[in-house]
């Protein structure tokens, strides 16, 4: 009995977070295109060093707060929202650090 429970209890947490990563797909992908974007902007010259490592930094952040959102195995829409937002704005810095007229050195 002692085992049943706790392989139906492990395949149900295995399950939870397995509907977790299938949530974030779309946060996945974005933050690919995002990084993707920051190293075309520092190959081209359209980005300093500094700015490569703010706009890297601000990545990192919203990594982590995807990893604590997944952490119990549920994204809940207010995370959800609250990552959507941090990667808006990391959208913004990103297109104004790469148009503004600054070159590197």
């Amino acid at each position: 009995m002692k085992k049943t429970m706790l392989i139906l209890s492990m395949s149900m947490f295995i399950s939870l977070i397995s509907f977790a990563q299938d949530r974030t797909q779309k946060v996945n992908a974005r933050q690919g295109v995002q990084q993707s974007r920051i190293q075309h902007g520092k190959n081209s010259g359209e980005l300093t060093h500094r700015e490569t490592a703010l706009l890297r930094g601000e990545q990192k952040k919203i990594r982590r707060s995807e990893r604590r959102a997944k952490a119990d195995g549920d994204i809940t829409i207010n995370e959800r929202r609250r990552i959507d937002r941090k990667q808006d704005r990391a959208n913004r810095h990103i297109h104004r650090a790469k148009n503004n007229d600054v070159k590197p050195a």
